[in-house]
């Protein structure tokens, strides 16, 4: 079991970046949708514990060992492959480049401070972890993801109410058509990109199908309440949400310093895991030789400092949808080609 709750640290770990904790992608696909929302954050869950536990399934009955080894099973022509990998090499490198830009934003809004200060401490942070390998990321998330995950259950117990919750009911969203499924399943499909080079770093720690089920009905359950909790906190915005770079944080801010600043470790805490999972797995992917580590490192933290000044919020909205599309490509491969290769084998 202790091995099963690694693994769940870490993906949660990759999960709850930036975008998440601060509200950005919450409000973005879900809350916009008043209740429907809500269903949709379900059907994203559920999505991505299938596609966990589907990945973790192929990895260990294919014995996969890297990305380009994972995609090789489903695309068979070299030229497509190399396109495809690249493409999500860079999806991973431009989400790396986000997670910078959001601990530089947290920087500025909260303490006043240009965000270039904040984006420089984390890609430090990041180089450091980096030249661990694995080993730096799982003991990273297994001591930072279970606090992170109590502190935002203990904010959301403070300050979610049900007068809020009844408002949210009642609700009803100017564009609540169809598109709530849409973004539901964009949602799913983007962070199973980011999922699927970290689950292929962590093949060796959940091999039996048992732990495999219980690593993909954790997640499902802890991706659930911790979106509900963010949902029900942006309830109680009372200015323009679109305004906000991150419109959790400005909730917990109103409410007390006390709470403010457990907010701001959860948001830092977040963004620090994230971005060791998305470094991490993109250094796994793209460093053939083990002695330019060390240089392909450097290069990428000092490229996402001077990215960062475009502006986190902006790279969000522009970002995350896209890349939910080129995500569903993978998740249809998985789900259907994937799986009956490994049952007539």
């Amino acid at each position: 079991m202790k091995k099963v709750f690694k693994a769940v640290f870490v993906i949660i770990g990759t999960l709850v970046g930036a975008g998440f904790a601060s509200g950005q992608e919450i409000y973005l696909f879900f809350y916009q949708y008043g209740m429907n929302g809500v269903l949709g954050i379900i059907i994203s869950s559920l999505l991505i514990g299938i596609v966990i536990y589907k990945v973790l399934h192929i990895c260990e009955d294919r014995k996969i060992t890297n990305y380009r080894s994972f995609l090789k099973v489903f695309i068979k022509n070299e030229k497509q492959l190399e396109v495809f990998n690249t493409i999500i090499n860079i999806f991973i490198l431009i989400t790396f480049y986000i997670m910078i830009a959001g601990f530089g934003a947290y920087f500025e809004q909260q303490f006043e401070v240009h965000g270039i200060v904040g984006s420089i401490i984390l890609a430090l942070i990041c180089y450091i972890v980096f030249l661990k390998d694995v080993s730096g990321l799982i003991k990273v998330s297994q001591y930072i993801v279970p606090l992170l995950v109590g502190s935002l259950f203990i904010i959301g117990l403070f300050v979610v109410d049900f007068k809020n919750i009844l408002e949210m009911y009642h609700y009803v969203p100017k564009n609540a058509s169809w598109k709530w499924i849409l973004d539901s399943v964009l949602y799913g499909s983007y962070n199973t990109i980011l999922l699927i080079p970290v689950l292929i770093t962590l093949r060796n720690l959940v091999s039996k199908k048992k732990e495999r089920r219980k690593v993909s009905l954790w997640v499902i359950a802890l991706v659930i309440l911790l979106s509900l909790v963010i949902f029900l906190i942006l309830t109680k915005i009372d200015v323009d949400i679109k305004n906000l770079e991150m419109p959790a944080v400005y909730v917990v801010s109103k409410i007390s310093p006390v709470f403010r600043d457990i907010y701001g470790f959860i948001i830092l805490s977040s963004i620090l895991t994230t971005s060791i999972s998305l470094g991490t797995s993109l250094l796994e992917n793209i460093v053939k030789d083990k002695k330019k580590y060390k240089q392909y490192a450097i290069f990428i933290c000092v490229s996402a400092i001077l990215v960062s000044n475009i502006g986190f919020s902006n790279l969000v909205n522009l970002l995350y949808p896209i890349f939910g599309y080129i995500g569903l490509i993978q998740i249809i491969k998985i789900c259907t080609e994937k799986s009956k290769q490994v049952n007539r084998k």
